[in-house]
């Protein structure tokens, strides 16, 4: 099998959708000999910023001298950033390799969906490449998601909002509760800010499987208004001069939900010091999140795709703004269409001078023509342009060279817009 062949294989897995259970991948571990039981693990969930999360406290144990695998979802542009050990994407002879074995251990009775199957690829990628600590994020929600077949060293639940509703449920405390799912028997668990309906819910959760509970600025904490200048505190450990390389200001808080991750996990034998907490921030890189791409005009990626995220970009453009006061945004706004539109764009009102609609290639995205009348009445006079490479020309005519051109409403239309941008071919593996 090569690569190619093997990516559509792995392509054609989609027509399963989205299958929440664990008994196929439970019985797929034990054929593969349980390759997830053969390092330590630590285990995100979170409606966003989990994998910034992820990518941080990789980031620092790789600086403390562990080897480290970072399993993501979805990739941006190509399928290998997925599975990363070290921060150096699977090869492709090595995905190729990967899709047999796992295809013959699914035979004859096992029909694993792609993101079963991509993360059994991932568990036994970790075990044949000998890491240390393995990474993961969770994919969707974290009780039945395919990651949670690990028992492990720590887990974390970022943050909570309302998101894929019609798999976790419409209300804070039920996705809380299909998180929540993550946490085991004695095993501590690291919360982000969290209102209070799904703070509850997680609190009674882990009272009764016993875990230790660490919430953010009641037994950890970073200091600091930017991620350029920070500190943290907490579970043993204080840390000063911290930078990040991720910006915005929301980072703080995963900053120090990775730090203090890092520390939960230190019971079991996980040491970092002073040194690589600052190395590994200073180097972490997570694409898509507050991405520039490119200058004059200043290009701006940012794969937020629901209102709590949508909140988080406009702090930043706030921000922005203070300092550069005469600089014009540009929206270029594409959505999935079972996304809420206008919670999305109203935190984006007043923010922006232009907005540019348009959308990825990918059937279940809204088409320019479907957003432009979802968001009737809140985008006066927005340009409809299907097609994304047209949208980027008109933006940056729209843009003066000191303007900002942000793109954003989903990572799939940010991936597509970094291929454009490197001039490179997109996976059809999206999602």
């Amino acid at each position: 099998m090569t690569y190619s062949s093997a990516v559509a294989y792995l392509y054609r897995l989609q027509k399963h959708g989205i299958k929440l259970g664990l008994e196929t991948m439970t019985a797929l571990m034990a054929r593969l000999g349980m390759p997830q039981t053969r390092y330590r693990t630590l285990h995100i969930a979170g409606t966003n910023g989990k994998g910034s999360t992820a990518a941080m406290a990789a980031a620092v144990l790789q600086a403390a001298g562990y080897r480290v695998g970072l399993y993501t979802s979805p990739h941006l542009v190509e399928f290998r950033e997925r599975i990363r050990v070290n921060g150096e994407m699977i090869a492709e002879s090595q995905v190729a390799q990967l899709t047999e074995h796992v295809q013959t251990s699914c035979q004859p009775d096992l029909s694993p969906t792609f993101f079963e199957y991509t993360t059994a690829m991932a568990f036994q990628h970790f075990a044949d490449s000998g890491v240390d600590v393995a990474v993961l994020e969770v994919g969707l929600g974290g009780r039945f998601d395919a990651t949670n077949v690990v028992t492990p060293m720590a887990c974390a639940v970022t943050t909570i909002s309302l998101d894929h509703q019609e798999h976790l449920g419409t209300t804070l405390s039920s996705i809380a509760f299909e998180k929540a799912g993550i946490i085991k028997p004695g095993v501590p668990v690291v919360l982000g800010r969290l209102e209070d309906e799904a703070w509850r819910t997680i609190e009674q959760v882990a009272q009764e499987r016993q875990a230790p509970v660490f919430r953010v600025n009641e037994d950890f904490r970073t200091e600091g208004e930017w991620p350029a200048q920070f500190s943290y505190r907490g579970l043993g450990m204080h840390y000063d001069g911290l930078t990040c390389a991720l910006d915005g200001r929301h980072q703080l808080d995963n900053a120090a939900c990775a730090l203090a991750l890092v520390g939960a996990a230190a019971p079991q034998g996980i040491a970092v010091t002073a040194e690589a907490v600052r190395a590994g921030l200073r180097a972490v890189n997570w694409a898509g999140r507050l991405e520039v791409l490119d200058y004059r005009p200043t290009i701006l990626l940012d794969g937020a795709h629901n209102p709590a995220a949508a909140m988080v970009l406009a702090d930043y453009l706030t921000r922005s703004a203070r300092s550069h006061p005469s600089r014009r945004v540009v929206l270029v706004l594409g959505m999935m269409r079972d996304k809420d539109h206008r919670g999305f764009v109203e935190p984006l009102r007043g923010l922006v001078d232009e907005v540019v609609l348009t959308q990825a290639d990918l059937p279940r995205s809204a088409t320019a023509q479907e957003l432009r009348a979802s968001l009737e009445g809140l985008l006066p006079h927005p340009h409809v342009v299907p097609s994304l490479s047209d949208a980027m020309a008109l933006a940056r005519q729209l843009a003066g060279p000191d303007d900002l051109v942000c793109v954003t409403g989903s990572l799939m239309l940010v991936g597509e817009c970094k291929a454009w941008f490197r001039g490179c071919g997109l996976s059809p593996l999206r999602g």
